[in-house]
Formats: structure tokens, sequence, C-alpha cells
């Protein structure tokens, strides 16, 4: 990002601590995958470092890595998982030879663990969460390596810190093995001895998202995509003067923009709007980074790594207009609805009590509620929710002792997000049509009056929020929340395409020779649909 863009981005951002030297800043799995985006990376740090600001860069695995290491996790219990080994250290070798590095006998050592770990798990034939906490580990270790590589090749000294002598994990009260192993949450206190041994390095900091150590010194995982809530634990534990994100888009956008290109940047948004937006399925950033920098007051900005001189999102604690409006419009898949229906629950006191301790029991966190005189319908996320799939059986025969319940999979939450929800119900009502031939299962109001959701079908959801986004945001003008729309971005750095005559025209004698000899013909090209049919054909999907 030029200065003049920083400029742009930061003005009317206030800090709790604008003294702090400290700006953390995070990469995604996308930004870290290609030497052309390591090239951006070294010149952001290093505008950072000339604005006098010490830097601290945390970074996920390589994109697409994760996945790979679930893939090992599955083939190693069934013994044979050399190839997905393979699969795994191949791109790491691939982007060490494109960056013109060599990270030295550190990264074979991660592989090497990896595959001591993948051999334990074929012997023993199971996973257990410790393990498996282990394995999805090694990808932000292997990736940071290199990182760190390749920003010394480029003049930039760093020091390489593991996150899990940074980030110490909590464990809840109730929370099962799984989520203390998958799902871990930290500690956030500012802390001045980290900033202290931090500063004494005098060095850009090198380390690693997703990953933390628990009490007794094992590996911990602070759930899929955990890499931001990484960031933001050392922002605030460092005081930061700010927390970057810079990841494939270059912010929050009134809805999904790989799924809509008419959705438009949200250019700022205050702390719980953005965790309105980011809960409902936003996608861009994780849901649960925003408590941190919200309770010290950093201010949190989203940049887009291939196309840094974009502005971005403004997330702080800075007042945005307060009139009722509506911002965005997101889809949540991956949701479970548990429908539990009796009459006896009527005026019965601690029904609800007994029935939310059956989940208690079971380490599941409730998403949305709705009540009625004889049923109560919950969602949980089952992405969220670091359970084994046979845990919802067993909840089910342990509510079964309280009423008939019902089990809904593949369910997703249809969110509207905005200020003052309650307040613009006659402008949505019109827009309602669009669910007159969907089922919904529940239908929620956000307390904070900052959502509307409906729960239907996960089929129906992508076709529904782009009618939505048409019927409701979509004839928003740009100026205020709204920024340029997905496509007026890309349009910006598409290069024209020079002018060509069509076929019809080149082939103008020859038609009217036709048109004179026939009373009325359809004509075809024969090169043309040739080569749309290629065109066809060389689709990637």
């Amino acid at each position: 990002m030029s200065d003049g863009a920083q400029q742009r981005v930061s003005e009317g951002v206030e800090t709790s601590f604008p003294e702090s030297p400290w700006l953390v800043m995070k990469f995604g799995g996308t930004s870290v995958a290609s030497a052309a985006n390591w090239k951006r990376i070294a010149n952001l740090i290093q505008n950072r470092a000339a604005e006098g600001l010490r830097v601290a860069v945390v970074h996920s695995a390589l994109a697409g890595v994760s996945n790979l290491l679930e893939q090992l996790l599955t083939a190693a219990v069934a013994g044979d998982y050399q190839r997905v080994l393979e699969d795994i250290e191949r791109p790491h070798r691939e982007l060490a030879e494109a960056l013109g590095v060599d990270p030295g006998p550190e990264l074979s050592r991660c592989f090497e663990e990896l595959a001591q770990l993948a051999a334990g798990i074929r012997l023993v034939g199971e996973v257990s969460p410790r393990v498996h906490a282990r394995v999805m580990a090694s990808g932000e270790l292997a990736a940071t390596v290199l990182g760190s590589a390749f920003l010394h090749s480029c003049g930039i000294a760093n020091t390489w810190v593991d996150a899990r002598d940074v980030l110490l994990s909590k464990a809840g009260r109730d929370d099962n093995e799984r989520a203390r192993f998958l799902a871990a949450t930290c500690d956030f206190t500012p802390d001045a001895s980290l900033a202290k041994r931090f500063g004494e390095l005098e060095q850009v900091i090198v380390t690693q998202g997703f990953i933390a150590r628990n009490a007794r010194g094992d590996a911990v995982l602070l759930g899929r995509g955990g890499s931001d809530t990484s960031a933001a634990y050392i922002a605030a534990k460092l005081q930061a003067r700010r927390l970057e994100i810079w990841t494939d888009v270059p912010g929050l956008f009134s809805a999904n923009p790989h799924a809509v290109p008419s959705a438009r940047l949200l250019q700022s948004l205050d702390y719980h709007e953005a965790q309105e937006i980011a809960s409902a399925g936003g996608g861009v950033l994780h849901p649960r980074c925003i408590p941190p920098v919200r309770r010290y007051g950093i201010p949190l900005i989203l940049g887009c790594t291939s196309h840094p001189q974009w502005r971005g999102t403004v997330v702080s604690q800075a007042p945005g207009e307060d009139t009722a409006q509506l911002k965005a419009i997101s889809s949540r898949s991956g949701l479970t609805l548990v429908s539990m229906e009796s009459m006896e629950m009527w005026q019965q006191v601690g029904f609800l009590a007994q029935a939310f301790d059956c989940f208690r029991a079971h380490g599941l966190s409730v998403d949305l509620v709705s009540t009625s005189e004889s049923n109560v319908t919950v969602s949980i996320d089952v992405g969220v929710n670091a359970a084994d799939p046979a845990i919802l059986d067993l909840l089910a025969e342990d509510l079964g002792r309280l009423c008939r319940v019902r089990i809904i999979e593949d369910c997703a939450a249809v969110t509207l997000v905005g200020r003052k929800i309650r307040g613009i119900l006659h402008e949505i009502g019109p827009a309602l049509e669009a669910f007159e031939e969907q089922q919904v299962h529940l239908v929620t109001q956000a307390a904070n009056d900052l959502n509307l959701t409906f729960v239907i079908d996960a089929e129906h959801a992508y076709r529904l929020v782009q009618r939505l986004h048409a019927l409701l945001v979509g004839q928003f003008g740009s100026g205020g929340v709204f920024g340029p729309t997905w496509e007026q971005l890309l349009d910006q750095d598409t290069p024209p395409v020079p002018a060509t005559l069509p076929w019809w025209a080149k082939q103008r004698e020859r038609l009217l020779e036709i048109a004179e000899r026939e009373q009325s013909a359809y004509v075809y090209s024969q090169d043309s649909v040739l080569r749309s049919a290629r065109s066809l054909l060389d689709l990637g999907s």
C-alpha cells in the first residue's frame, strides 16, 4: 500500500495505544503462496518500517496445505499416506525455488516430524485430538520458515518466533478434549514482558497463526481460520497501534464478492457491525478476532495483498452513521438444527435449563434460538464446534428423555446485517417475497438490532443471497459506508481489450449474397463455433 493509500485507510481512526511502536500484519494462505505476493509483502513491511513502526508478521499455511493435512490424517489411519506427504512437501519446495531461497534444515525437520506423526497414526490406527493438533500445526511452521528465509534474502532482518511460546491457551470449564486441542482460546491481556522481549530483538518478528500451546506444553489449534485470531491476540498483548489483515479481497463487502460481483466494499465499520458480518459468514474475518481488538480499541485494517493500492475496510471504535441501514447480506452453511417439541414445556419451570444442560454436557455451543409454547429450535454450527460427528446421536438420545427431538442437517443461515434493523422492516418487507418458495426452518432477530436471520436448506442459500442483494443493496450508490463494487475494482486493473470486428462484419459481402439468394436463413460461422467450443472445454470448472 502506498503512503497515500495508507493515509486514506487510516484517517479518522483512534487507538488506545497511539504511542505504541508495534504493528501486527497478518497474511492469509493465498497471500503467502506465490513469489509475486511475497515481493509485495516485503515491500509492505519495508514501508511500515520506514514509518518508524516495529512489525510483527503473522501468517497462515500455504493455500490448500491445511486441507492436505486433513487428508493426511485420514490416509494415515487407512495406512497409505506417502502420496499425501509428497503432495504437502511439493508446494513448499516449489515456492522455495520460486523465491530463490534455501530454507536449510529447518524445513526438512518439519516434514521429517510430520512423517513420524503419520507413521505413529498408522501404527495405532486412530487420531487423538493431541496428535491432530500437532499434525495441523506443521502447515504454519513450514510456511513461516520459508517466509523468514525470503525476508532475509530481501535484506529484511527478522527473527522466526514459535507462536507456541507466545500464546497460551486457557481451558473452558465445559470444554471437551477435542475443543481444548482443536478450538482453543487464549489469554490476550497486554503483556509488557513480551513487548520487552520482542523489542530487544530490534528486528521484524515472523510467527505463525492458528497455533498455540496449553499449560502442559502441547500444541493446540485456534480452530480453522484461527490465524486472524492469533494476530488479534498478539496485537492485544503488544498493545499494537493497529492490526492489518491482508487477504485475497480488500475488505468486507455487502455480500461475498466471489458469489455476487455487484457486492460493494464496506469502507468503514464499527467493531459490532464487523462482528455481525463475520459471524454471519462474511468469510474474510474470523469472528473471534474482533473481541481482542475491540476491548483495547485497536483499529483493524483489511487490505488485498495482490492489490495493495486498493482502499480497504477500516474497523474501529470511531462512530459511523447512526441511521437505520442495511449493510450486508451473508450466508453461512454447515448448520444443523435441533428441534425439541413437547406440550409439557409450556410454563414448565427449568425445561430450557435442562435442555441446554444436555448441549453443555456434550461440549456443543448453541448459535441461534427460536422458541414457542411447545417447541424450541436451536442451530449448531458444525464447523465451529470441535465435536465428534457421532455426538449428535448422543445429544438426541439425552434430549429424548425430555421431549421429541428432530435433527435437520445441511442447513444454511441467510442473514441481513445492518444498523437498527427493526427500523427498516417496512423497507425489507417487499424483498421477503424471495422466500416464497423456500422452506424457512427458523427466523431470529438479534437482540442488539444488528441482524435478521433466516435458516433454510443449504442448497438454496447461494441463489437467495444473490436475489436479496439485488433487491436490497444492489441499487445503493457509492458514498458513505459503501465503496466500489467488486466488478469495478477488478476493472481498474483490467487492460482494455483491443476492438475487433465481429465475424459477420468481416463476412459482409458473403452474407449479402446469401440474403439475395435465400428468403430467410440462419447463418453460423464454423470457426466461431469451434473457438467457443474450445473455450468451454478449457474452463477449469
